[in-house]
């Protein structure tokens, strides 16, 4: 029998083998605070450590340095249970039937459960956590619950007097949703004539409750007095949040080993993005310098900035100058705006004005932060960078007008770092006709064919999104190197013109070209709200039709793309995780995300003179 008090044989146990300890998932509970004592349940780290969890508590500290170092150094949050929160956070005042309120942790948790939302932590919401994660993400909470049946449908008692670890009353669980398959072995019938497996006994000790969760979230189990007794994100995040004490109930475990699945394959997916390269080929961001965007904050008008690029772990980003066609009779100057906030708008800007406009912003913006922020102009300035820990912008335009009709201004734009053009957008120009166009030159143009020639002498990719099929296929002719579409999706899930056919992506890969599958909306479906999964299956026929080298992701952000689960820079972690899930190897993302796009460039830029 061993002497449980000799603990210097445990220690050798630690050396017995190499290495010393299994990495596990490493779990942030949130502490109880109860003056003048941080308090925590055993029931919640203990059912963390049976679920394959290292558990932590994090004290209710509102120090932003300590909550932003706190999220560095854990892969899920559970958010704990206790006392109600004060309504003035949701610009209410008390009603008589509040309960004591918890000053100490109100703030620190909201400002955590925002935080944790924005880099895609997985998250457990129990008792006051799933009101936390309300209040804190665009629910609401009802300050007290009905009492009587004239209040509500019913007269259900939520804070019992039993005890935590008796099941006290029902709740029904959506059948489709992650709560049911967590809980599907352990489920009771509903009714004798069907519907089984949806009802599920809990323990109940509380009397405030979310009343609606928001955009966000949905409800996916109710009380038999219709109370929301659970909800999860409607966003393809790793989010739950339990009215009840699964920590207290026999059947509790079951959520806490998926919070701790959920959070190993977090730290997986972070640890493949130290890894890998991720290149965005195609966003927006530069058309809204006009309305004084700050790049260094977390600007809610924009979908691309420095926070969110580092809360998805993003490394890159092709910021292109969008220049809209004008139609018959209206002026270039009259459909833009000057991108500089601080200078009046010109009487009059030429389309090549605008674009070297749109340039001198970026490089005052990577100026003003160039400790974390760098152009880029090769492949080898974006792993320099990635190694330096720094994010990177490569430049481009969107619509060969910026050329103005002149080959020298294509030297131009090569001299200041242009990795590719687009050579139209929507509506024909001088250089080819769009898929959007009149057909004006039958394909490209005679200049538009000299343009090509000369972006292959100067090391600058062909970007044929926007093109017109005759356009698309002339430039596959004309040019001497792989061509590029750094924002289409596929014809054959969504028959829309911007879009390629099977046939236009077979000869794109039989040229060594890539498609990068954007997130624009219109073109990932018909009808309906576009998700995380329309981009997935689009990327998978893409490879399916084309290969595993020749696609890509290119978000156009900003420029109306971003989608439910992919909805701007923060989220772009959540596409990695998409792969992981359908089994890609390490080699596979790394292609897909940037790998095949980059492979191009180095030989298209590799015959410049």
């Amino acid at each position: 029998m061993s002497n449980r008090f000799d603990w210097q044989s445990q220690l050798s146990g630690v050396y017995a083998t190499f290495p010393e300890a299994q990495r596990k998932p490493v779990i942030g509970i949130t502490g109880n605070y109860a003056e003048p004592d941080c308090k925590l349940g055993e029931a919640y780290y203990k059912s963390v450590l049976r679920a394959g969890g290292v558990p932590v508590i994090i004290p209710p500290l509102s120090d932003t340095d300590a909550i932003l170092n706190t999220l560095e150094h854990i892969d899920g949050l559970l958010l704990s249970g206790g006392a109600d929160y004060n309504p003035l956070y949701c610009g209410e005042e008390p009603q008589p039937g509040l309960g004591g309120i918890n000053t100490e942790r109100d703030m620190p948790e909201l400002m955590l459960t925002q935080l944790a939302y924005n880099r895609q932590i997985p998250m457990l919401g129990i008792c006051r956590g799933i009101q936390t994660l309300a209040m804190a993400l665009g629910g609401h909470v009802r300050q007290s619950l009905p009492l009587t049946p004239s209040e509500g449908r019913g007269n259900l008692k939520h804070s019992q007097d039993a005890r935590r670890s008796e099941p006290t009353h029902s709740v029904t669980i959506d059948p489709e949703s992650t709560l049911y398959n967590i809980y599907k072995e352990v489920l009771h019938p509903l009714s004798s004539e069907g519907d089984r497996g949806r009802l599920l006994y809990v323990n109940s000790f509380h009397h405030q409750a979310v009343d609606d969760p928001g955009q966000r979230f949905r409800v996916t189990a109710t009380a038999p007095d219709g109370v929301i007794e659970a909800m999860e994100s409607r966003e393809f995040k790793s989010i739950i949040g339990v009215q009840w004490h699964p920590e207290c109930l026999d059947e509790g475990l079951p959520l806490f080993q998926w919070l701790v699945r959920q959070a190993a394959h977090y730290r997986e997916a972070c640890q493949l993005h130290q890894r890998v390269l991720t290149l965005d080929t195609h966003c927006d961001t530069p058309m809204l310098f006009s309305q004084g965007i700050d790049f260094g904050s977390r600007d809610p008008r924009i979908l691309v900035d420095l926070h969110k690029m580092t809360e998805g772990h993003q490394d890159a980003t092709i910021m292109v100058a969008y220049l809209p066609q004008p139609k018959i009779g209206e002026t270039f100057s009259s459909l833009v705006h000057n991108p500089s906030a601080d200078s009046p708008q010109p009487s009059a800007i030429t389309p090549t004005e605008y674009a070297d406009l749109i340039f001198d912003k970026i490089e005052a913006i990577v100026d003003e932060h160039k400790d974390y922020l760098s152009i880029a102009r090769t492949p080898a300035d974006l792993y320099k960078d990635k190694r330096d820990g720094r994010k990177s912008i490569m430049l481009g335009i969107e619509n060969g007008l910026a050329l103005n009709g002149s080959l020298q201004t294509l030297r131009h734009f090569a001299q200041r770092g242009i990795v590719y053009m687009t050579l139209c957008h929507n509506g024909d120009n001088d250089i080819c006709d769009s898929a959007r166009g009149c057909n004006t030159h039958g394909g490209v143009s005679l200049f538009g064919e000299q343009v090509i020639r000369e972006m292959n002498r100067l090391g600058i990719m062909v970007d044929l999104s926007h093109a017109g099929e005759k356009s698309f296929y002339d430039a596959l002719d004309i040019s001497g190197q792989p061509i590029v579409c750094s924002h289409s999706s596929c014809r054959a899930l969504r028959d829309h013109p911007r879009n390629l056919t099977d046939e236009q992506m077979r000869a794109l890969a039989a040229a060594g070209g890539v498609m990068q599958v954007t997130l624009y909306p219109g073109f990932l479906r018909k009808e309906g709200e576009a998700t995380v999964l329309d981009a997935m299956q689009h990327l998978e026929h893409a490879i399916q039709v084309m290969g595993i080298d020749h696609v890509g992701l290119g978000t156009d952000f900003d420029g109306d793309g971003g989608i439910r689960g992919l909805a701007n820079s923060s989220e772009l972690l959540n596409f990695t995780r998409q792969l992981m899930l359908r089994r890609y190897s390490e080699r596979d993302i790394q292609a897909i995300w940037g790998g095949n796009f980059l492979r191009v460039m180095t030989q298209v830029q590799q015959v410049k003179e």
